[in-house]
């Protein structure tokens, strides 16, 4: 971004240029992003960042200074900000082999799910972040057959792309049983969609399912994975989408957790870059409200492999109109198609600070 266009709004790393960082005494100047810089250290007290204090649970929140017990917010994502939820109940807090799970009942969003300290979805509001996920892509193609997800253990976006009767295959893959046993037990209405026939979980790492997946399977892949922190961060780097695009039909769609725009407008732009190069056909940013994500707003990656050109802003496979809906209680809360073409427009401080957000910039100028 130039000059002051836009001052506040755009990424941290812009903003802020570098911090002060002290590991083991030593003083050194690292890039302040919610990039790869702050995901590549992250901080060594972060196992203790889901802690419940005086009857509230907040995004982000680490013991620094074990000696005072001084509590601060400094999640690598998000630095200096948090948001709190009152606590009711702990339902489930326990470590599996790769993060600590947390549920709990809250004073107004429901059941929470929290996975390393970092709220994931409630009950009110997962409808915004599931539906549109799962409906952007699968309604941008005719006749999905055969998709792919990757993550997304708590079961929602399978619930939604079993909407889709055009859906014959169904693959997940979760590197976390423990997230797929909990939702079972405490989200039954995400975990629905384990339910269907058509679904084949494999638990495992997403990277090395990817490199045995056959070319061109794919009609669809959706990643629902957590933020780039850690290990996480090699599922938003070139090798990954490269991999990703190889498994994808010609003319198939991948749509990409994202970022807020709020946030992380380096990470959009950089991620961005990386599938104009990989998908070669038309690679598009969406976004959706979550009041409980930070910023409350979260971003989508839409991204067509290179043969039979896709229009992610007019959906063609509309599926507002679903036989049994009602009568099963499976409407649609969130999405429907006018909010599909809306979710692509962007603001002038987004359209400034990321560049290949229009279709006609190739990869040619770069």
């Amino acid at each position: 971004m130039e000059g002051d266009v836009g001052r506040g709004l755009e990424c941290q790393k812009i903003m802020d240029g570098k911090v002060s960082d002290i590991t083991n005494g030593v003083e050194k100047t690292v890039p302040s992003c919610c990039l790869k810089a702050r995901a590549a250290v992250p901080e060594s007290d972060a196992k203790c960042h889901s802690t419940v204090v005086s009857g509230w649970f907040s995004t982000g929140r680490t013991l620094s200074d074990k000696t005072e017990n001084q509590l601060y917010y400094n999640n690598p994502m998000w630095p200096g900000e948090a948001h709190s939820m009152k606590v009711e109940k702990i339902l489930f807090q326990e470590k599996s082999l790769y993060q600590e799970v947390l549920v709990f009942e809250s004073s107004s969003y429901g059941k929470v799910l929290v996975l390393d300290g970092i709220l994931q979805l409630t009950e009110k509001d997962e409808c915004a972040y599931q539906e549109m996920i799962a409906h952007l892509p699968l309604c941008s193609i005719e006749s999905p057959k055969n998709v792919l997800v990757v993550g997304g253990g708590d079961g929602g976006v399978l619930r939604e792309i079993a909407r889709h009767s055009s859906a014959e295959h169904i693959d997940i893959c979760e590197i976390d049983k423990m997230v797929v046993d909990v939702s079972k037990n405490f989200f039954p209405e995400l975990y629905v969609g384990f339910e269907d026939p058509r679904v084949n979980l494999h638990i495992g790492d997403a990277v090395e399912f990817m490199r045995n997946a056959p070319e061109g399977k794919y009609d669809a892949i959706i990643v629902d994975s957590s933020d780039p922190v850690g290990p996480a961060q090699e599922l938003v780097e070139k090798p990954f989408f490269e991999t990703m695009a190889r498994t994808l039909r010609p003319g198939g769609v991948l749509c990409n957790m994202a970022e807020s725009m709020w946030l992380h407008t380096h990470l959009i732009e950089d991620m961005m870059s990386v599938c104009r190069e990989s998908f070669k056909g038309s690679v598009r940013y969406a976004w959706t409200s979550v009041p409980t994500y930070p910023s409350g707003a979260i971003g989508f990656l839409l991204c067509a492999k290179e043969g039979p050109p896709v229009d992610f802003l007019n959906p063609i496979n509309p599926i507002e109109e679903i036989e049994g809906a009602l009568e099963h209680q499976r409407e649609l809360k969130f999405y429907n198609s006018e909010v599909h073409t809306a979710a692509f427009a962007l603001p002038t401080f987004v359209k400034r600070a990321v560049r290949f957000l229009d279709d006609s910039y190739t990869t040619k100028g770069i």
